[in-house]
């Protein structure tokens, strides 16, 4: 379960998949982003991805790898990843919006959407899995 409300003076304090790094995230209401700081780095988010990957999962019914990936490594098919940069997802490519920080979709977002009751993640050492709820 993440601690805080998701504001940035209170940001989810949440935890990779594989339960090894702890980074933050928050709602920026006005810019219409989610704010994902890894350390020093600092990822924007466009914020329906929250909405759009949970009915993307809802469709897809099953269990979906989440294939992280950073910008410039290629996304696995069928994967979380790929579908975050896809042509056609609603928003027409990449939800991450820093280019050169726009990759690792599958690796921040569903422990989020695992925190929002979204979504069930695994959480094992490599090869991770979510799906709706």
């Amino acid at each position: 379960m993440a601690i805080g409300n998701g504001t940035k003076e209170s940001p989810w304090v949440l935890k990779t998949p594989p339960q090894s790094s702890e980074y933050t995230m928050y709602k920026d209401e006005e810019k219409q982003i989610l704010v994902c700081t890894v350390g020093k780095t600092v990822l924007h988010y466009n914020l329906r991805c929250i909405n759009d990957l949970h009915e993307m999962l809802k469709k897809h019914g099953d269990w979906m790898l989440l294939g992280s990936a950073d910008e410039q490594k290629p996304a696995k098919e069928g994967t979380v990843e790929a579908w975050g940069r896809a042509e056609d997802n609603p928003v027409g490519g990449w939800y991450g919006l820093k280019k050169g920080f726009r990759g690792r979709f599958g690796m921040y977002l569903p422990p989020l959407m695992e925190a929002l009751g979204l979504a069930e993640v695994e959480h094992n050492a490599r090869n991770n899995r979510m799906r709706a709820i």
